[in-house]
């Protein structure tokens, strides 16, 4: 079993990989297994029905776009998103639905499209499922999916055999499961972390291929920062969270020559990277998932403040390579925290999302900065170990409050944590295989409230009054 680094960082949209990127991709599995079984001109009615954390904060999050964007064929990486909101009013008007984009079906949102606030499907707290019927009211085909965090998708007989990740067999020169095996697999070959992850790609695909795709997220990156620092006003959701990136960027832009005169003021450009990232993520723009949206922020944040003060502008092509060398780092981390935890916010808490980003970072940055794979590991390390028992409790559950400045804050933990092992020689007391299986016990431990369901935590104590919350 292998995972990709496109696995790990996949072009969706906002506001959130489990809730709004998983069960649009899971609505798309459904009609797909509808056109292979040769059941799509037969169906006259389609029911959808989402339960545990999708069905508690799905509204907040996108989950009913999603699903009737995905019920019509579309994927997170081409949907069109101008056009996404007249075409959602279409379908809430007319009660009519494009199933596969070719066939049209009666949907009446309020009795095909159900929310379980309560009710959980037995495998993962995000279990979606979908039914489809003749015209007689006789069920043609029922299948259950799990969105289990990063945009990753599983039926319901992976998940009955506790696999969180679709199998791929293609057979790797270079395997790993644990942090421990990867090192090892760095001593004895004489490569580093970005090699041994290249070398594994390159099965799948040629080089060139993999380095085009990697610049490609990395576009997208960056297209996602500019858009979040060019637009302004309020969030949608409810809450009235006021846009802050672009007035920032407005400010730092006033003061670019002063980098010299205010050390730190270069950490405030971390803070608007990731600000702008998951503002553009609450208000459902187009986001790299890495390694989930709720915690997109990070690992552009501290790629763009490693190519705007450390690399070397009048070499591009040298530039390219640290970049995707650091993109495959933070892939190799994130496999690690895939395979033996979870990145998912609603099965372990903001710790499987915000503390794995912030680790994947963290080993990432200590690579290109010149690191050895020891001092990657111990990097990674210390940005889990510093993030264990982060709760995941949206206000409203919007991915909002506490969730954009959270990922600014673990940036800079990211940054913190690369400089101290850089300052090292790799050795530590508290290996990374060790943090991620606290991370998963703790996320175990941790009660469900604290879990991506907006019933506990912040998500109770700071609003007096009821709120509105309206689809994202």
């Amino acid at each position: 079993m292998s995972i990709s680094v496109f696995d790990l960082f996949s072009i969706g949209i906002g506001p959130s990989s489990s809730h709004t990127v998983g069960p649009m991709r899971a609505a798309t599995y459904f009609v797909q297994s509808l056109k292979d079984k040769a059941l799509l001109e037969q169906v006259f009615r389609v029911k959808a029905e989402l339960f545990g954390s999708l069905g508690a904060t799905g509204k907040g999050h996108g989950s009913t776009k999603a699903v009737l964007m995905g019920l019509e064929g579309e994927l997170p990486e081409t949907v069109e998103i101008e056009t996404m909101a007249q075409r959602l009013q279409s379908i809430r008007q007319d009660n009519l639905l494009m199933l596969g984009g070719s066939r049209q079906i009666g949907f009446n949102e309020d009795k095909d499209l159900l929310m379980h606030r309560k009710k959980s499907l037995p495998y993962h707290p995000n279990g979606l499922s979908f039914e489809a019927f003749d015209t007689h009211g006789e069920s043609l085909l029922k299948r259950s999916y799990y969105s289990v965090g990063g945009g990753f998708v599983v039926d319901e007989s992976a998940a009955a055999g506790d696999c969180q990740i679709i199998e791929d067999e293609t057979k790797v020169p270079y395997p790993f499961n644990t942090g421990d095996e990867l090192l090892a697999l760095c001593e004895i070959n004489k490569l580093s972390i970005s090699d041994i992850m290249m070398a594994n790609e390159c099965v799948r695909q040629p080089e060139e291929s993999v380095r085009k795709g990697l610049l490609a997220i990395w576009d997208v990156m960056q297209e996602c920062v500019v858009n979040g620092c060019n637009n302004d006003g309020i969030l949608p959701g409810g809450l009235k969270v006021k846009r802050r990136a672009a007035s920032l960027y407005k400010q730092l832009q006033a003061r670019r020559d002063m980098v010299m005169v205010d050390p730190l003021l270069a950490t405030d450009w971390v803070t608007l990277y990731a600000l702008a990232v998951n503002e553009e993520n609450a208000a459902g723009g187009r986001v790299v998932t890495a390694p989930t949206n709720g915690a997109a922020g990070i690992i552009p944040a501290v790629l763009h403040y490693y190519t705007r003060f450390h690399l070397d502008h009048n070499n591009p092509g040298w530039s390219d390579d640290k970049v995707v060398r650091f993109l495959l780092v933070a892939a190799a981390i994130g496999i690690l925290f895939k395979q033996n935890a979870s990145i998912s916010g609603a099965e372990v808490g903001c710790q499987g999302e915000v503390g794995s980003a912030c680790s994947m970072a963290a080993g990432a940055l200590t690579e290109v900065m010149g690191g050895t794979p020891a001092q990657v590991e111990n990097a990674a390390e210390i940005g889990m170990e510093h993030n264990l028992g982060l709760t995941c409790d949206p206000i409203g559950g919007l991915v909002q409050v506490p969730c954009i400045e959270r990922n600014a804050m673990a940036a800079m933990k990211a940054i913190t944590a690369a400089r101290m092992a850089l300052r090292g020689d790799g050795t530590h007391f508290v290996s990374l295989d060790k943090v991620i299986k606290t991370m998963r016990d703790t996320g175990r431990d941790m009660k469900n409230k604290y879990k991506e369901t907006a019933r506990g935590g912040l998500a109770i104590n700071v609003l007096e009054l009821p709120v509105n919350i309206t689809e994202c």
